[in-house]
């Protein structure tokens, strides 16, 4: 199974075999034993649903991270990404959308190795 891409927003997503063996390899740099992991493409709204329902959160976000393993298993993880959220920030930002895109994907998986936003050195400047 290992990484898939799935799109509920249609999605043009250059580099998906790199893209999928970076982020095993960024397990691996981890020492995060890993399985699975499921990328899903969204639009704002499905994403602002999935934050009301399971966060109790009521504001859009660019991503939201799963993480479905049981304790001392090896990471299956699902990972939700606003399409919509990734484009504006992008343009916000000055960036890319492919690299901003990329960002958020490699920000969800250090989530699921562990990390929580406030993590110095990752998310926040060291």
């Amino acid at each position: 199974m290992a990484v898939q891409f799935y799109e509920e927003t249609p999605l043009t997503l250059k580099n998906r075999k790199f893209l999928k063996g970076f982020i095993k390899d960024m397990f691996a740099a981890e020492q995060q034993p890993f399985e699975a992991l499921r990328v899903i493409f969204c639009s704002d709204a499905y994403l602002l649903s999935i934050n009301r329902e399971f966060l109790q959160h009521d504001y859009y976000t660019d991503i939201i991270s799963f993480n479905l393993s049981e304790p001392s298993s090896p990471t299956v993880g699902e990972l939700y990404i606003s399409v919509e959220r990734v484009r504006e920030n992008a343009s916000t930002l000055g960036h890319r959308f492919e690299t901003e895109l990329h960002r958020v994907i490699f920000h969800g998986v250090l989530h699921l190795c562990g990390y929580k936003d406030k993590t110095r050195g990752y998310f926040v400047d060291a």
